[in-house]
């Protein structure tokens, strides 16, 4: 049987706000002019792991990970007062999902503290010590206390409700382009559980990396356009790890990307994994404040307030039985309840693009899903939508009993009658933020570049003190000793580099690489056949070399190093060698073997470069490491010459 057809009803209100009437441009068809436009802002959040032995308030190993588990704990979820005696906006929010957490121990990994069964043990030193050191290279201000305080989180990712975190410096600046970025602080903090799945009302965590030590660096919105915001990414991420004293791999690092535009507000982009997908992420968020801020200019001209939305919703359960509307039919022959929400003076608004291939429509269903549970897809039907839904008859019989005239938009979900309830009180609560234009959000970046929400975006309210813990005073011994052991920032090796005559784009890529260290240790060899370069180029191809041992490696590098400074090695040499360097051929066997080789190249061209680069490609095979490149492409065309054919 074929699919109804939705019946399009026609809309008393013409869309009149431009920016709702074209398409959205796609990432890339924006320049720096362009964002600056639409009033673009954006500011980061990196988290990096300290690759520390223990967690950060107990004495578990850190960095173990395992899929096998021991023990399940079930938690609820409920929140606390903050210090002002108020409630935390999105730990109601949380509350209101009824979620049941379940979390999968690991002996190993594991303990009391971490289930809030037992107090803090006293930070870990090594840790706190980290962070100063980054805190440092970052530019900041150390504190001269640190301040335990506690930060309420009730998705369940922190079995204790809250995460235990510390400032341990402000007012910080990193150099970009020609200008600074202002760092607003560096935290210390609690990593939080790994989740495993989320469905329904039910959600798993694994607690292999709870607790563990991490730094988690502000900056301010200092970025105007999207790719400005993956690149001091990447520059506060070089920073971290040229200490080598942050973990690195899958997990290690994360970022929260902070978007604003003119008209909207700061929205928190969470867990960005990697920074190459950041551009697209603030590309399609700044479109989508851009358009949420023209559909509430369009609902302002309109008129449409608040006392315009009712605080009601209808049950159209009997009204919509024997549907062919599939995802409603099997929702209702299991006995879900159908409930209809009509959103006067929303007319064409609801399909209104916000992002590419999304419309408002999904600001709606992601408030299903993510608060009410609903997560089977599509989990919202709406009355003006270009889909299959409802009949145009059944439509007509849900306007009906709503009360309202066809141009009225209406949204219908369905699902356990308290799940469905919840749904119609988010659509009520989301139509109501339209009017106010952007709401303030926590959103979770998708694999297409979109985002889509995650919970209301946190406050203050969040925020109090830690009573099991007392302030630690940093010395000025303590600080003195972090900063001697500093190394040298990305931009200063990097100009250190350019001056012993490395390239640019040479020195850049070793000046954030682990190899750098063994280049300061290899200076001194510089000299008649190794140049700067060279050593660059060969530590950047090689940077781990066979000995596994630290200080064998250098040797094994210093003897290199002398050997081709002298001449007795050649650059390809080494680049090739599978253990030690390839010696070089006395000339007379390198002619010999050339020869044998330059007679065994098969049928192909031989004139021009393509005929020389397909002779090289077969006459190297044997000579490559031995003989200089130049060299052999010189006897090359020496043979191509005599060769060929005179005119």
């Amino acid at each position: 049987m074929p699919e109804p057809l939705v019946v399009a009803m026609p809309s008393r209100h013409a869309v009149t706000e431009p920016w709702l009437l074209k398409p959205l441009p796609l990432y890339g068809e924006l320049d720096a002019a362009g964002y600056a436009d639409l009033g673009l802002m954006s500011g980061l959040e990196v988290h990096q792991q300290l690759l520390t032995e223990r967690k950060l308030f107990c004495r578990c190993p850190a960095g173990r990970y395992s899929t096998e588990h021991h023990a399940e704990v079930l938690r609820h979820m409920r929140p606390t007062l903050s210090e002002m005696g108020e409630y935390d906006g999105t730990a109601l929010m949380e509350f209101k999902t009824r979620k049941n957490i379940v979390y999968l121990l690991n002996n190993e990994t594991v303990c009391t503290y971490e289930m809030d069964d037992a107090p803090p043990f006293e930070i870990d030193d090594q840790a706190l010590d980290i962070s100063f050191a980054i805190a440092r290279l970052l530019g900041c201000n150390p504190v001269s206390e640190v301040h335990i305080t506690r930060k309420q989180y009730l998705d369940g990712s922190i079995p204790t409700g809250f995460q235990r975190t510390a400032i341990v410096g402000t007012d910080g600046a990193i150099p970009f382009k020609g200008r600074t970025v202002r760092i607003r602080q560096i935290s210390i903090e609690e990593d939080s559980c790994r989740e495993v799945s989320d469905r329904g009302h039910l959600r798993h965590y694994r607690t292999d990396r709870l607790g563990m030590p991490l730094i988690e660096t502000v900056t301010d919105p200092d970025m105007k356009t999207p790719w400005e915001v993956a690149e001091v990414g990447q520059l506060i991420r070089w920073l971290a790890r040229v200490s080598g004293l942050v973990r690195t791999g899958p997990g290690a690092g994360r970022q929260d990307v902070n978007v604003s535009v003119t008209g909207g507000t700061r929205i928190e982009i969470k867990g960005v994994p990697s920074l190459r997908d950041i551009p697209r992420l603030v590309h399609n968020e700044a479109l989508r404040q851009t358009s949420l801020v023209a559909i509430q200019r369009e609902l302002q001209r309109r008129g449409v307030t608040g006392a315009d939305l009712p605080e009601r919703w209808h049950d159209v359960t009997p009204n919509v039985r024997g549907t062919e509307f599939r995802n409603v039919a099997k929702a209702v022959q299991k006995g879900a309840t159908v409930l209809a929400v009509p959103l006067p003076g929303f007319d064409g608004l609801i399909t209104a693009p916000t992002q590419p291939r999304t419309t408002m429509l999904k600001e709606f269903s992601d408030r299903i899903r993510v608060i009410a549970c609903i997560d089977d897809l599509p989990n919202v039907a709406c009355s003006t939508q270009d889909a299959h839904t409802f009949s145009g008859a059944e439509w007509d019989k849900i306007g009906g009993v709503c009360g309202v005239e066809r141009h009225v938009p209406i949204l219908v979900v369905w699902g356990r009658q308290e799940d469905a309830e919840t749904a119609a009180r988010e659509i009520t609560i989301r139509a109501h933020d339209a009017l106010a234009g952007v709401p303030s959000e926590t959103r979770q970046a998708l694999d297409d570049g979109t985002d889509g929400f995650e919970r209301i975006l946190p406050g203050a309210d969040r925020m109090y003190p830690d009573t099991d813990l007392p302030p630690i005073g940093i010395t000025d011994a303590r600080l003195e000793r972090i900063v001697a052991a500093l190394p040298a920032r990305p931009w200063e090796r990097q100009a250190r580099l350019e001056e012993l005559g490395v390239g640019r784009d040479l020195a850049a890529r070793l000046s954030i690489h682990p190899a750098y260290e063994l280049f300061c240790d290899l200076e001194g060899e510089i000299s008649g056949g190794l140049s700067a370069g060279t050593l660059a180029s060969l530590l950047l191809d090689r940077s781990c070399p066979r000995p596994a041992n630290r200080h064998a490696a250098g040797d094994w590098w210093h003897d290199v190093a002398r050997r081709l400074a002298r001449g007795e090695l050649l650059p390809e040499g080494v680049y090739h060698a599978e253990d030690d360097p390839l010696e070089p051929l006395p000339e007379a066997e390198a002619r010999e073997r050339f020869a044998a080789a330059l007679a065994s190249v098969p049928e192909g061209p031989r004139e021009g470069h393509i005929g020389e680069a397909f002779v090289m490609a077969h006459v190297m095979t044997d000579l490559r490491g031995r003989v200089a490149g130049r060299t052999v492409r010189d006897w090359v065309r020496e043979a191509m010459a005599s060769t060929r054919r005179p005119a």
